[in-house]
């Protein structure tokens, strides 16, 4: 990734739930451990959860702090998905994406080289793209997972998706010539419905999905985590 092997300054930017947040500080640790300086961005109360770096990547690693705006149907201090009941977390994501303006700011005011993002800001990698910053759609799923989603244009709704009701969630999708058991079972898929469509707020869990594959210019896959052993593997695919 290095230019010229200089040091370069990354942000990641990852969703408000631990799963996603604890995988891009992982990621953040491997990149400032190669001598670039790295900018994490969340929330204040997220932040101080987070488990702290060792002292010699201490340096290079930057916390930068966002505040979450109030929203009426966000209880206080909610700002992760551990904190709110499963239908509260729309409110979470609505509240998110009110970021974009001080998000922007803050990489406006900073000399950054690449954005590293998650699923939800789907808004992000155009944001950096005009400020000709280099994007990076981080996916702390499978690939296996990102291979049952589909297209990026299903997903956004650019081409009909072969998917038109919930059991066609339940086997595995057409575009997969091999026999796999990769597949939601029904309580699952009902559970997760709503992400399907548009929530409280705005915009479907697949339309973040497919719209931040669709504008980044790598997507990073994470392969095997062993948190113990601190061995992580991401791969690297152009857009």
């Amino acid at each position: 990734m290095a230019r010229n092997e200089e040091r370069l300054h990354i942000v990641m930017f990852p969703w408000l739930a631990f799963g996603h947040m604890i995988p891009n500080l992982e990621l953040a640790k491997l990149i400032a451990g190669k001598g670039h300086q790295v900018s994490f961005v969340s929330t204040p109360r997220n932040i101080e959860r987070l488990p702290k770096v060792s002292q010699n990547l201490a340096t290079l690693i930057n916390f930068v702090k966002l505040p979450l705006p109030k929203l009426q149907n966000l209880p206080e201090n909610a700002e992760a998905t551990s904190d709110v009941p499963y239908d509260v977390v729309q409110y979470l994501k609505k509240a998110y994406d009110a970021l974009e303006e001080p998000f922007t700011r803050f990489l406006e005011s900073s000399k950054v080289d690449w954005l590293f993002y998650d699923f939800v800001p789907f808004w992000a990698p155009s944001v950096a793209s005009k400020l000709g910053i280099g994007t990076v759609f981080f996916s702390i799923y499978t690939v296996r997972f990102m291979t049952f989603l589909g297209r990026p244009s299903f997903l956004t709704g650019v081409e009909p998706s072969p998917r038109t009701k919930l059991e066609d969630y339940t086997v595995p999708p057409p575009w997969v010539p091999f026999p796999t058991a990769v597949a939601f079972r029904y309580f699952e898929i009902v559970k997760i419905a709503n992400s399907l469509s548009d929530n409280e707020s705005g915009v479907s869990d697949s339309y973040r999905m497919g719209a931040s594959i669709q504008n980044c210019d790598f997507v990073a896959i994470r392969g095997c985590t062993r948190f113990e052993s601190e061995w992580f593997q991401v791969y690297f695919v152009p857009a």
